[in-house]
């Protein structure tokens, strides 16, 4: 993640204003929706179950629209229509629902994902959103907080450095191919307790250290960078599971910690 030190305090200042402002306009239409009797469900996969919701698709919507009142020349990249080209050097990453397995099931753990990146240099900015239960995470230029309702509070990543003592998270028990499974069950044999089916609210709690690690394959862009920015704005790394930068997706391990990230890479390569 880039720090964006090379930011104004003008364009810092407009780059969290619009992000707020977009995560406000999201969950606005999203919450008519959510626990909603008429909410339909359409596959998106010919091989497996991958929901869509109008939700999804008006939210993304309404993001843009914000953003394109407040920042016009910006570039977007969302999940449910793709890449929208812009005149300036930013580019904002957004899933509308990230969770729409959890929004259909009126599980509170899906999130609105949105980070903003400038082009070459990767993410400066992301924002993990809860509408339902009020809570939204931010982190990068130079904010690692989550405000509950009205109330702001600093995060900070555990001080976990050892598998055995941490809790691992992971959306899917099913984690991409056989070798990643098994790969995976070696870390999740050893860890203190894993919990599946979180998504995106999976990193906001490893940001706000009440777990430690998150263990995934299979991501895009848009369901890592605004995570990614969060956790490593509370103190924690996000990788590949070659310990490389992961800002496009694919296999993901985030942790609390650069000793526990350690241990964790050295058990799934083993």
């Amino acid at each position: 993640m880039s720090n964006g030190q090379n930011l104004t305090a003008s364009e810092t200042k407009s780059i969290i204003e619009t992000a707020n402002a977009m995560a406000d306009a999201a969950g606005k239409v999203i919450l008519p929706f959510f626990r909603s009797k008429s909410l339909v469900a359409e596959n998106k996969s010919f091989r497996s179950f991958d929901p869509v919701t109008d939700a999804d698709k008006i939210a993304e919507k309404a993001m843009i629209t914000e953003l394109k009142q407040r920042r016009p020349a910006d570039g977007v990249f969302g999940e449910e229509f793709g890449e929208l080209t812009g005149k300036s050097s930013y580019r904002w990453v957004l899933d509308p629902i990230d969770g729409t397995r959890a929004f259909i099931a009126g599980a509170p753990t899906w999130g609105v994902l949105i980070s903003v990146e400038k082009i070459g240099t990767g993410p400066l900015f992301g924002i993990i959103d809860q509408p339902y239960i009020g809570e939204r995470f931010f982190g990068g230029l130079g904010l690692a907080e989550y405000q509950n309702h009205d109330e702001i509070i600093g995060l900070k990543s555990s001080k976990v450095e050892e598998i055995e003592d941490a809790i691992l998270l992971s959306t899917f028990p099913e984690i991409g191919t056989e070798k990643d499974r098994k790969a995976f069950e070696k870390v999740s044999g050893k860890a203190k307790l894993t919990r599946y089916g979180l998504d995106c609210y999976g990193y906001a709690l490893v940001a706000m250290g009440t777990a430690d690690l998150v263990i995934e394959a299979g991501l895009s862009i848009y369901d890592i960078q605004a995570p990614s920015c969060v956790i490593q704005a509370a103190g924690g790394i996000v990788t590949n599971w070659e310990g490389k930068p992961v800002d496009n997706g694919g296999r993901i391990i985030a942790a609390s910690n650069e000793k526990l990230h350690r241990n964790a890479l050295e058990q799934l390569n083993s």
